[in-house]
This record gives structure tokens, sequence and C-alpha cells, in this order.
């Protein structure tokens, strides 16, 4: 089943690329939130499970824990360094593929639920992929997509104008490196109607709000200064932004300065997580 995989996503996805360490980073940090979401499916014992996108294995845990020894957990991701990780930390009843989400090798009709976070948006035909994935459904099984962010996040919240020049300048970023603008992702908003177009049924969404205020907990300042101050923002903003704004962007993300934003009393995080769930006909 270990299957080579040749997929691309929209922004680039390939077998070769590696967000090991922030998706490790964003479970460690969202992981209460998630576990919530999970608890919400009210998922039976002996149910048997696709983690479509599972990334570094964190989520099949916490499945597996709901479908109890009697069900089975399988894991699909197309980066080979995200199947690695996944399988160094999975538990032993669970299967970890490498493989493409558009073709994956799995029997049709066998699976209870499809789930899968932050990941169908990034195909070119997120429609036609969650096609596949209800293929793979039992009557009556169903889908559950995950997406963090479908409401703007709120770092800044005392700075709602610096917060929105960098977000716009992330936003130009994506332009120029990937040739696209907001139009183009707009499927990471658009989740409902992808699973009704889909062909799913009795769709319904909830969220979630994820809110952290100082003092934040390791695990969050870790996810907030990596994976978002150096790594989504950091140097790369520099050009788009004027060379005071950005002077006053890297002093709030700097753990080592004064300003830092998360040492402030009045810091408080915002972000949401969206679970859109559809059945199959």
């Amino acid at each position: 089943m270990n299957q080579p995989a040749t997929g691309r996503g929209l922004l680039g996805d390939t077998a070769a690329r590696d967000y090991a360490r922030k998706l490790r980073l964003f479970n460690a940090f969202a992981g209460p939130e998630i576990r919530q979401a999970i608890a919400q499916l009210e998922l039976r014992p002996g149910a048997r499970v696709l983690d479509a996108g599972c990334g570094t294995g964190e989520t099949m845990r916490w499945l597996s824990e709901r479908v109890g020894p009697r069900g089975s957990v399988i894991g699909v991701d197309l980066a080979a360094a995200h199947v690695a990780a996944a399988r160094a930390t999975s538990p032993w009843a669970t299967v970890v593929v490498q493989a493409d989400l558009t073709a994956p090798p799995i029997t049709p009709a066998t699976l209870d639920l499809v789930w899968s976070v932050n990941t169908f948006n990034h195909l070119h035909d997120p429609v036609a992929g969650l096609r596949q994935a209800a293929s793979l459904l039992r009557p009556g099984g169903r889908i559950a997509l995950g997406q963090s962010s479908l409401l703007p996040d709120m770092y800044f919240a005392w700075d709602s104008r610096l917060e929105r020049l960098a977000n716009e300048a992330v936003r130009r970023y994506y332009r120029d490196r990937y040739a696209l603008d907001e139009r183009d992702l707009a499927s990471v908003r658009a989740l409902v109607g992808m699973m009704r177009a889909a062909g799913l049924r009795d769709v319904t969404v909830r969220t979630i709000p994820i809110e952290r205020i100082a003092p934040v907990a390791r695990e969050d300042e870790d996810y907030l200064v990596e994976a978002i101050f150096r790594n989504s923002w950091g140097e790369r903003l520099r050009r788009y932004l004027s060379r005071e704004d950005y002077d006053a962007l890297e002093r709030l993300c700097d753990p080592e300065h004064p300003d830092f934003a998360l040492r402030r009393p009045d810091f408080h995080f915002l972000q949401t997580f969206t679970l859109v769930i559809g059945t199959a006909p």
C-alpha cells in the first residue's frame, strides 16, 4: 500500500514537501479544540475511519481513542516526511499510507468516516476530491472537513491596523510566489458549497473558537512564534510593508524584545476551527 505519490496541490504540494514541524506545532496548540470537534462526532466503537491528509499523525491517536480496539484508523498523506512522522507516533493498530487523495488505495464503500483538516481546499478540484472520498463511505457514512481560520484571526487586539497590514502583506506574498489571488483561495471559505456540490447530504457546520490570553501556555507560544511570527510572517513580509510598519511588526514578534506581543498583559488571540459534516447518500 506504500505506493509513490506524484500529485500536486494548489500551493505546489508534492511528495517531497515537509511541513512536519509546523503541523506538530499546530496540533499541540489546537489539540484541545480538535479533540472537542472529534468528540462531537460521537463515533461508535468499531468504526473504520480515514484521516485524509493525516500529517504527522496526532489526530490519528485521538480518532483511535474514539473507535476503540475494535475500530481502525487509516492515515493517508502525500508527503513522505509526514508519513514517516505519522508512522513513528501513531498507535500500533493504525495504518499510514503515502498516496494521492485523488486516488487513495482504499476499497470503496468500506469507511464510516473520512476526517480531513486543512487539506481538500488545497486540491486543484476540491469537489472531485470530495466525490472520490464519498465513494469510500458506506451508506450513511460521513465526511468531516476541518478548517482553521475560516474567519480572520486576531493577533493584535490593540492594533487592528498593523494586523490588517500584515495579513494583506501575506496575501501579496502568496500572489507573487504562487500567482494566486484571493479568488483562487476561496475554497477555504466555501466548504459547505463544496460538500453539497459533491453530493453530500444533511450538511452541518460547527465552529469552535480557539482563544488564548496572556499568559499563554508553552505550546501556544511555540506555535505563534515559530509557525506564524517567523515562518508565515517574518523576513518575507519586509518588501510588502513600510519600514516603520515592518519594524513595529518585528518588535511585536521578537521574544527578546520588550514589546513582544505575547508578554503584553492585553494579549488576546482568537482563531476559529470550523467543522463541516456531510453524509453520504
